[in-house]
């Protein structure tokens, strides 16, 4: 049976971010997940991830001025130190929370940049992470992401993604796999999913079009959770969708799991 994390980012936003934590718990939901904890001392989101006995599965790595439109800056020549420090504060982070993997996002292509320097720049910086997070014990991934929804992002399909991971050549970067995302820009959600189960370690979902919870739009949830366990997945699903209504009236889906 599938495992399944709520996206904190996403889900029960009709409460301030401390609060989800219990909403979560309450739903059903044994682990968490989000985009960052940085604007939060790690102590106090250790304090509710303990006090619900949740389980943090992922956050990423900073990642620019996210409320000025950046969305990643391990693609940026420019940006390398500052991805570096990054790094050791997502680790630092990371060591309090509990969490196992951290996710990177490239960021979106640069004007004015060598296509070289721009791949080269992505593959040094993620080298020097995954190096750093496995002496932390921790996993490194990369998620591809849909052009349609944040136009310009450097990774926009699985077979880049792994190709970057080969370029990157670590043991210890793995493909970050979101159902959403691949279905707006190559669907095959099926074979894909299978051909490259050994290079992910994450998934993550949403229905399309709307990017929200499964069972609002075409892509068949049942078959790929059933095939999923068929495969052997064994690591979490983020709940990374937006609910249609509320986050309440959009869990129904979800009672069949649990």
């Amino acid at each position: 049976m599938p495992k399944f994390a709520a996206n904190l980012t996403m889900l029960f936003t009709e409460k301030p971010f401390m609060e989800r934590f219990s909403l979560a718990k309450k739903a059903g939901f044994n682990a968490v997940e989000f985009l960052f904890p940085y604007a939060y001392e790690a102590e106090e989101i250790k304090a509710e991830l303990d006090k619900n006995a949740l389980e943090l599965v992922l956050h990423n790595l900073p990642a620019g001025n996210w409320e000025a439109g950046e969305r990643g800056i391990a693609c940026l020549p420019d940006r390398v130190d500052e991805f570096r420090q990054g790094v050791v504060q997502a680790i630092q982070y990371a060591r309090i929370l509990g969490v196992k993997q951290l996710n990177c996002l490239a960021g979106k292509t640069p004007s004015n940049v060598a296509p070289e320097l721009i791949k080269a720049t992505l593959v040094n910086n993620l080298q020097f992470a995954a190096a750093e997070l496995q002496k932390a014990g921790l996993k490194l991934l990369v998620e591809p992401i849909n052009g349609f929804d944040i136009p310009g992002f450097y990774l926009s399909s699985t077979a880049q993604g792994i190709a970057i991971l080969d370029a990157v050549a670590s043991e210890n970067v793995y493909l970050q796999y979101d159902i959403y995302h691949a279905q707006r820009m190559e669907g095959e959600l099926a074979n894909n999913i299978q051909k490259y189960l050994p290079r992910i370690a994450h998934i993550q979902l949403a229905d399309n079009p709307g990017r929200n919870e499964p069972g609002t739009g075409e892509i068949n949830y049942q078959y790929l959770f059933n095939l999923l366990d068929r495969i052997g997945y064994t690591g979490w699903i983020g709940c990374e969708y937006k609910p249609l209504t509320n986050t309440e009236e959009g869990l129904s889906w979800l009672t069949q799991y649990q």
